[in-house]
């Protein structure tokens, strides 16, 4: 077999996630309408989101204090507690909301691990991801489950060693171009992309249409015809 391991991306590849992160977004603006626009408030959330990716990295709680901060900085640090409170408030309804997984989730897993190693490879808080890959009622069906703090050649390079055959025998699958698909072929290996219709401007990259090994699908349902397809 040329493909030996299939690592499938969490956030908005199975299931539901971005839409929380807009919906938030909405709420925040609405919480900051009497000191900004809409679009400069999002300008500005984005720019410290940005700064904010080493210190706290990627999940809710850098969502909410990068939202804290731009609350602080637009309104001169003006902002009232009770805005304040009620981030805090929308920052924990986002680490309650339900699991529902995106459509072909649960059977494109099963049927792939029947014939491969099967690996989530996800990035974000720990406590938050593990609380929705529990939810999902996914687990089982992983060999491995990793969760890192960034997706790069490097990291997939030694995942795929440690939990396969090597990056070159391996197969990643996720709505991020950057970090799902480009990462993972700069690895060695095949990147698809299946993309959400919702994308975080920090995860979109080109697409590597020149790159043999990148493949796109309308959604899960086709994987494992891709899958056999490659052998």
């Amino acid at each position: 077999m040329q493909l030996t391991t299939v690592g499938f991306d969490a956030d908005d590849t199975l299931w539901h996630n971005e839409r929380f992160f807009r919906l938030t977004q909405d709420r925040f603006a609405a919480l900051l309408a009497d000191y900004a626009e809409p679009g400069h408030l999002a300008t500005r959330l984005l720019e410290a989101e940005r700064r904010n990716l080493g210190r706290y990295g990627y999940g809710i709680k850098g969502f909410l204090l990068s939202m804290i901060e731009t609350a602080i900085e637009v309104t001169d640090r003006k902002v009232p507690a009770g805005v304040i409170a009620d981030l805090i408030e929308a920052g924990h309804d986002m680490l309650a909301h339900p699991i529902e997984l995106l459509p072909h989730a649960r059977e494109t897993v099963q049927s792939i691990a029947e014939t491969h190693r099967v690996l989530l490879i996800t990035k974000g808080d720990l406590l938050d991801q593990e609380r929705k890959l529990a939810q999902s009622g996914l687990g089982d069906l992983f060999d491995q489950v990793e969760i890192v703090s960034e997706k790069t050649p490097e990291v997939y390079a030694g995942i795929f060693e440690r939990h396969g055959d090597g990056a070159g025998r391996g197969m990643m699958v996720g709505n991020s171009m950057r970090s799902d698909v480009v990462a993972m072929i700069g690895a060695g290996g095949w990147g698809v992309h299946v993309p959400h219709g919702l994308e975080w401007e920090i995860e979109q990259a080109p697409p590597p249409r020149g790159e043999t090994r990148f493949h796109a699908l309308d959604d899960l349902g086709g994987l494992a015809w891709l899958v056999a397809r490659i052998g």
